[in-house]
């Protein structure tokens, strides 16, 4: 088995970020090795990928498997609701980011109560055990005006599990994210811009 150090790699080919070192950190306390699946994604990988903007872009993909707050091997995705995110159900995020462009952000799961209409957003900080840990959603202009809660300012993700408990979704945006401001997905208990927080998964996202 790989180094945590080994295990925890990201694709960016620009400027390194204090949210990396966060899930870094979550990633060396699991023991999570190797590439990205080489360990089923217990404890959370991170894998390098094609920039999309070249030699000042960002990409990245991560996944883990869901843990309870204070579980005997921490995950950087927590769950809080294990009904409708058991324990043991992975998550999968990627991000594209083109230097003063688009940015694509892609969500895949498995394992979630089959059915079920989830909300999803980016959040501001990384997951804690309390679900409001991870601050409020990101949003490319902050406002606290509820009209500025939306789909084209922020970057939601919702989806419906299917049959099988897996979903998936992608977001894409005509700008980037500021610099050490987005550290999470919030997995929400309906669609739409509100919702009790079901889960949190820690993610590096990065800025171009």
């Amino acid at each position: 088995m790989a180094s945590g150090l080994a295990a925890v790699r990201t694709g960016r080919t620009g400027r390194a970020g204090a949210v990396g070192l966060v899930l870094a950190s979550a990633a060396l306390a699991t023991g999570a090795g190797g590439a990205h699946g080489a360990t089923g994604g217990d404890g959370g990988t991170v894998e390098p990928g094609g920039g999309t903007g070249g030699k000042h872009g960002y990409s990245m993909r991560t996944d883990a498997r869901f843990a309870p707050p204070g579980a005997f091997v921490p995950s950087a995705a927590v769950t809080y609701d294990m009904r409708l995110v058991p324990a043991g159900s992975w998550i999968e995020v990627g991000q594209r980011s083109a230097e003063r462009g688009a940015t694509t952000v892609k969500l895949r799961v498995t394992g979630l109560k089959a059915g079920h209409e989830y909300g999803v957003h980016v959040h501001r900080k990384p997951c804690g055990a309390d679900p409001a840990a991870a601050g409020g959603h990101y949003q490319h202009r902050p406002s606290t005006a509820p009209a500025a809660v939306n789909p084209d300012n922020e970057v939601w993700l919702d989806f419906t599990a299917d049959s099988r408990g897996a979903g998936g979704a992608s977001a894409r945006h005509d700008w980037n994210f500021r610099f050490g401001e987005a550290g999470s997905v919030v997995l929400h208990g309906e669609q739409g811009g509100a919702g009790v927080r079901l889960a949190c998964f820690t993610v590096p996202f990065g800025w171009a």
